[in-house]
């Protein structure tokens, strides 16, 4: 299958001396299609396209699930299946150089004081809300659209066997999983991308932890995530100040 990229388009256009921001399709049938030239990314001869589609800019992988949900190739802030991308605090929008209770967003610098997202009165100002408003969701913030941080039912889709099949690998030198759908073979990598405590990373290339968009159900200063190593993967929780990764999903509409 051949592409013609834009920069050879446009190669060809200065090599016949034709500077235009027009890209004219004229059909057997007589009619002209127009199309401006900085909104081409290739032209494509062939049966199909090949591409992985995106959504406002991102891509994404259709693994076939019963729920419908479509989960991004990359998570925030990374440019390839195997980047790390950036660290987040549960429920914060933004990466930071320092994580502790401290410089936390919802609390008066303790786990015990917790400002929003809190079913406990002995640990903060009771809200009840335990799931993770859009407002606060790092995926949409980041990426808008309908992207968002995935539910824990959504993650359980996704680990089920009958599902995908689980595989520790590397990618280009990163650990992580390679999670493989049943129903059309498509699939995803998940980098073991660590977390960050403190000032520095932890774990990474050992151990990967994606937040959940939840609430524990036990203790309000601790959230759900995705928690694997070569030796599994299943569901944990943590304190909401660590910075963990996100990988952002969306529904079918």
């Amino acid at each position: 299958m051949k592409k013609i990229t834009l920069s050879l388009i446009m190669s060809m256009l200065v090599m016949f001396a034709v500077a235009q921001e027009k890209l004219y399709l004229h059909k057997t049938n007589g009619e002209v299609v127009e199309y401006a030239v900085s909104e081409v990314k290739y032209i494509d001869f062939g049966e199909e396209a090949t591409d992985t589609p995106d959504f406002n800019g991102h891509e994404y992988v259709d693994l076939g699930l019963p729920s419908g949900t479509l989960w991004a190739t990359c998570n925030v802030g990374a440019e390839t299946p195997e980047g790390y991308g950036d660290y987040f605090a549960w429920g914060e929008t933004e990466s930071k150089t320092s994580y502790n209770w401290s410089t936390y967003k919802w609390c008066d610098g303790r786990g015990d004081a917790l400002t929003k997202y809190c079913a406990d009165a002995k640990q903060g100002t009771v809200d009840n809300k335990t799931v993770l408003e859009l407002s606060d969701d790092a995926a949409r913030a980041n990426w808008g659209g309908d992207w968002r941080i995935p539910t824990l039912e959504e993650f359980e889709e996704l680990i089920d066997t009958d599902n995908c099949t689980l595989e520790w690998v590397a990618l280009n030198g990163i650990s992580g999983y390679q999670i493989t759908s049943k129903t059309n073979g498509n699939s995803i990598f998940l980098p073991a991308s660590g977390y960050f405590e403190m000032i520095a990373p932890s774990a990474t290339n050992d151990n990967g932890y994606y937040w959940i968009n939840s609430l524990n159900d036990k203790s309000s200063d601790m959230a759900n995530e995705l928690d694997f190593n070569v030796n599994g993967i299943d569901y944990n929780n943590d304190y909401r100040y660590y910075g963990t990764t996100i990988r952002p999903v969306m529904n079918v509409k």
